[in-house]
């Protein structure tokens, strides 16, 4: 609605940056809408420069500044015009209930808008959160072609998140101020430490602070429904006056950073794919597949049996499994102090891997390590059970897979590039075919899509393409400001 800042500022440059060609048009409008304010608002002071906007969206990056007047988007007014509702069960919460209208004005005016620019992509700012949610359910239900970018949330130096009525603050209150986010930011805090946060202190301490409470309140941060703070992640969100002045403000609450579980059949290309998402998010790489190459690899030189129960049993005693993981984001895998990271991927451990990994006690003792290891949460796993068996309150789970003519392909590529001999494309599908039969139909831990895995069919895909979907699907999950891309 003008008056731009920097946050307006880190949306134009976000859509730039990400088109790598540089061919798109990134276009600013500049509509400061009627619609959304109440009676008693301030739409008449609202801060208006349309010169300064221009200014810092040329510099930022735009191709162009779009700042029609009210007759130009209405055209006889907005009584000659469809005029929207939006659900109440999204405005039942947080700002609806204080700003009855406001939200229809936001979804009036965003309609009207979109159908004259029509753009591919929009960009908006995760700050106004429930305004987001709301109006990524608008062009869902409308089906309306356009991809929504959420940014987060950029913040002045004293943490004061950017707004275009920050300038209506005196430098007395806004050192007031400064306690919504100072005490958001101490509540997420402490639900990391495994605490949980009383909303009515909460809003003591701001009452405390000379702050006028509208609401703090926790949602689920996607359906915008009432939840508790002990849920996997939901947003903690507060609007205070000050001055005069309406701030909102808002932080996530996630017990325990991200686990991403990546199921699949062989050769899907799952732990290229975990392994390079890991490093992109910053988590830990965590492959459950190498753990059960390591051990079959095991059993292999000691000439173990597998239907040999006491003998596997007495090498699992005994196990020393490590996945130790370099700056530069390489594993390495150890058993029993060997070295194994490359030899595990011969012909000669994949082709028995599938029947080392059928026995229940082999599954046991690996289930139980990569559940210790994910306690904590913060990794990206693979595995062919690791969203059914391992982890499945992971907060995504996504089945990847590929058809069996372009897994055999890969394969031989990959056996190539490691110096292995390399069979057939057509005897290798048909071992990806019987493996996957064998993966499918065992009794114990079988190959199956999670009932909430989302299923990426990786054909024709590079694996760059792939990464970018999971991010993509990622933050419709988690929000960029809760765990952004190179996450620190």
């Amino acid at each position: 609605m003008g008056s731009l800042h920097k946050g307006h500022a880190k949306l134009i440059k976000s859509a730039m940056d990400l088109d790598a060609t540089k061919s798109s048009k990134v276009l600013v409008s500049v509509f400061i809408n009627p619609l959304q304010f109440g009676d008693n608002e301030d739409f008449e002071r609202y801060p208006r420069n349309l010169e300064n906007d221009c200014a810092l969206a040329k510099a930022s990056g735009a191709s162009a500044i779009w700042a029609p007047s009210f007759e130009e988007v209405f055209k006889g007014g907005a009584s000659s015009h469809f005029q929207l509702k939006v659900p109440s069960n999204l405005e039942a919460h947080l700002c609806g209930p204080k700003r009855p209208g406001h939200f229809d004005g936001v979804a009036t005016v965003m309609v009207r808008l979109l159908t004259l620019v029509r753009p591919q992509k929009l960009f908006l700012g995760e700050k106004d959160w429930q305004q987001l949610v709301i109006l990524r359910h608008l062009i869902n239900n409308l089906g309306l072609p356009i991809e929504i970018v959420g940014i987060d949330t950029v913040r002045d130096a004293d943490g004061l998140a950017y707004s275009s009525r920050n300038k209506y603050l005196t430098p007395e209150q806004r050192q007031k101020a400064l306690a919504l986010p100072r005490l958001l930011a101490n509540a997420a805090k402490e639900v990391r430490y495994g605490n949980s946060v009383n909303l009515k202190d909460l809003q003591n301490m701001l009452e405390q602070h000379n702050l006028e409470v509208e609401y703090v309140e926790t949602v689920d941060p996607f359906q915008l429904q009432s939840t508790k703070t002990d849920q996997k992640i939901c947003i903690l969100a507060a609007a205070v006056n000050c001055g005069g002045t309406r701030l909102i403000d808002h932080t996530f609450l996630m017990p325990r950073p991200p686990i991403i579980a990546i199921d699949g059949p062989a050769g899907a290309g799952k732990s290229t794919v975990t392994r390079a998402l890991a490093k992109r998010l910053n988590l830990i790489y965590l492959d459950t597949g190498a753990m059960y190459r390591a051990v079959t690899w095991l059993i292999q030189t000691q000439n173990i049996d597998p239907q040999d129960n006491i003998a596997v049993m007495r090498i699992l005693e005994n196990l020393n499994l490590e996945l130790n993981q370099s700056e530069a984001g390489d594993q390495k895998i150890l058993i029993n102090s060997h070295d194994v990271t490359e030899i595990i991927r011969s012909p000669e451990v994949t082709s028995f891997v599938s029947t080392v990994a059928a026995i229940n006690s082999v599954r046991e003792a690996l289930t139980i390590q990569q559940k210790q290891i994910g306690i904590k949460g913060g990794l990206v796993a693979e595995g062919r059970d690791i969203g059914t068996a391992v982890f499945p309150d992971a907060d995504l789970k996504i089945f990847l897979t590929a058809s069996a003519v372009e897994r055999a392909r890969r394969r031989a590529s990959d056996l190539k590039s490691r110096g292995f001999a390399t069979q057939d494309l057509n005897t290798l599908e048909a071992e990806i075919k019987e493996r996957d039969r064998i993966d499918s139909t065992r009794k114990i831990s079988p190959l199956l899509k999670a009932d909430d895995a989302i299923e990426l069919i990786s054909d024709g895909m590079t694996i760059e393409n792939v990464i970018d979907s999971i991010l993509e699907i990622f933050h419709s999950r988690i929000p960029k400001e809760v765990w952004p891309i190179d996450h620190p």
